[in-house]
């Protein structure tokens, strides 16, 4: 006796390529009880995926896109990830509605309701979002000016977007939210900066009065030979600080044969935690400012730095003590 064989489930090719409505399933021969089967998920009102297509962000801002109304584009937080700024781009979805719209929210969206002219809405990834400039100028009336440092320093370094593009915005646009937060954070913008933690730790020393270090410096020992690049750094003292990440464990022992190389140039070093900066930033301020209080080091004058040329077409690491 055969055994019997189960039937292998219908998988039309066009509902493979991404998500698709109700309607569209039934135009392709799968009828909504169909849908309750392990092939399909449901990710939106009225909006299905097929199971075998990879989760993910872009998979969900394709089912919200079919959501929200003509002229919309997403913004915020979900238009800086699309333009590759590492962001959490779904938690929640972000985007801007037209003023005239009479929709008044989505579940799990944050939904605004602004005017975009043709130049804010670009497309990325092949769904609308606003664009750098406008996802920036956003961002800066919403967030405390360092997080919106974290961010500009990111597509700086990224090379998304140029100082000059953000000063006409707001040379052009005084008065408007946003504004004076972006005029501020262009003009402690640092497009050398690597990480949104480097960033956070040069506000906290720039907030509390201290001189705006340099970023990412090139140090050369006294034959010319590099010998390290410190996170921030006082050209004077000759001092190096470093934001000890998860990336400085992984790679301990070249960090520790970077360390020895700097000291031996006659380089000073302070090294920071996330914990110090989130938790005891007033160790971190007393450090520096007792380092920085000291006479510079003679004995380091044989050494030379010089500051790395910078990214993005913008001024090289700005503000050397």
């Amino acid at each position: 006796m055969l055994a019997s064989v189960g039937r292998k489930p219908l998988v039309p090719v066009e509902l493979t390529r991404g998500p698709f409505t109700i309607e569209q399933a039934a135009s392709a021969g799968i009828h909504r009880w169909h849908l309750r089967g392990a092939s399909w998920k449901r990710i939106g009102r009225a909006t299905y995926v097929w199971a075998g297509q990879p989760d993910g962000p872009m998979q969900r801002l394709h089912a919200a896109l079919r959501r929200l109304p003509p002229g919309s584009a997403f913004s915020g937080r979900t238009a800086a990830w699309l333009h590759g700024i590492d962001l959490v781009p779904c938690d929640p979805i972000e985007a801007t509605i037209p003023n005239q719209t009479g929709v008044s929210g989505r579940a799990g969206m944050a939904v605004r309701r602004r005017a975009l002219g043709p130049k804010d809405i670009v497309r990325v990834r092949g769904i609308p979002a606003t664009s750098i400039v406008r996802t920036l100028v956003d961002l800066s009336a919403g967030l405390s000016l360092t997080e919106s440092l974290v961010v500009l320093d990111a597509a700086l370094h990224l090379r998304r977007v140029k100082l000059t593009d953000l000063s006409s915005w707001a040379t052009l646009n005084a008065g408007r939210p946003g504004a004076a937060r972006l005029r501020r954070a262009i003009d402690l913008a640092e497009p050398a900066a690597e990480s949104p933690m480097e960033t956070r730790l040069r506000m906290l020393l720039v907030l509390a009065g201290l001189p705006p270090p340099g970023a990412q410096v090139s140090i050369h020992d006294s034959s010319g030979r590099f010998v390290g690049r410190p996170d921030l750094y006082y050209d004077r003292h000759r001092l190096g600080i470093e934001y000890d990440g998860g990336l400085h464990r992984d790679s301990l022992a070249e960090d520790n044969r970077r360390q020895n190389r700097l000291l031996n140039a006659g380089v000073r070093l302070l090294r920071f935690t996330a914990g110090d900066v989130f938790s005891n930033p007033d160790s971190i301020l007393r450090q520096v400012s007792a380092m920085l209080a000291e006479p510079a080091d003679m004995r380091a004058s044989a050494g030379k730095s010089t500051i790395r040329a910078a990214r993005n077409g913008a001024s090289a690491g700005k503000c050397t003590e």
